[in-house]
């Protein structure tokens, strides 16, 4: 007996999966961040989460932090990422492919294994609960550095040598070439790998609190704190709500929700 099934139908597990994972807890997170227990412990729609959360200094400085850390942490990612996809993209080694392995590689390794080698590491050389916030930025650029390597190395495979070689029979130097042909092309990837470090490093709070000495509070253990700590699931919701609200402006802001034919057309080459 022969099944047919239809694409419609092979995309039901998927919807299933969706709505169960996604949407609902979803809807659950929407509903305790916008309901808060009156006298008689009922629940009732409020704002009082979104108020207390802007009127609180506190939480303006954990904001702040945690923003500040991220822009750090993911500058310092590009910095060092572009350079070094750019070198293997264009090398033309036969073991670049073995290069790359290297530096992803400690992503195969146990998360919590690697941060605690880097904090015996950091404590060898004299940082570790001198340097708080240093010691943070170095943890996320190492934890989150290969989600930076991977899209500008696999953008900058997919250009157009012809485009280069046109660039070349033009005229242009080799400066002009990579500022007018092939960083606007590879900008996508950076944009893709942007995403990738900087929302992750908000809520990344093992690495604070493991190189940081507990010193420092990011928005992920803020959530973590009003949700076991305080079991305060309306105001942990209310900031779950906000994080996402800044994941979609980063994203928005990057490119995120366009496909790579509107990123390529919309990077001006000349």
């Amino acid at each position: 007996m022969k099944f047919h099934f239809s694409r419609k139908q092979l995309c039901i597990p998927y919807a299933v999966f969706l709505v169960c994972f996604v949407i609902l807890p979803m809807l659950l997170i929407v509903f305790y961040a916008f309901t808060a227990e009156n006298e008689t412990g009922n629940l009732t729609f409020s704002f009082n989460n979104f108020i207390g959360f802007f009127s609180s200094p506190s939480k303006w400085q954990t904001l702040g932090v945690s923003v500040t850390i991220s822009l750090i942490a993911t500058f310092f990612c590009v910095l060092i990422a572009y350079p070094l996809s750019y070198i293997l993209a264009r090398s033309g080694w036969k073991k670049s492919n073995v290069l790359l392995t290297l530096f992803i590689l400690p992503m195969w390794l146990n998360f919590v294994l690697r941060i605690t080698a880097l904090r015996e590491l950091l404590d060898m050389i004299g940082f570790l609960g001198n340097y708080d916030y240093v010691n943070t930025i170095i943890g996320m650029v190492y934890d989150f550095l290969p989600f930076m390597i991977l899209p500008i190395y696999t953008q900058l495979l997919k250009l157009d040598k012809t485009l280069l070689e046109a660039s070349k029979d033009l005229g242009a130097g080799a400066f002009t070439t990579f500022t007018k042909v092939t960083l606007p092309l590879s900008m996508p990837g950076v944009y893709s790998g942007i995403t990738m470090v900087f929302v992750p490093s908000m809520t990344n709070y093992v690495v604070s609190e493991t190189l940081g000495n507990s010193n420092i509070t990011i928005l992920g253990k803020l959530i973590e704190e009003y949700f076991s700590t305080y079991a305060n699931w309306h105001m942990g919701s209310m900031i779950s709500i906000i994080l996402l609200v800044i994941i979609f402006l980063s994203m928005l802001a990057t490119g995120g929700f366009k496909n790579d034919n509107e990123n390529s057309r919309g990077s001006n080459l000349w």
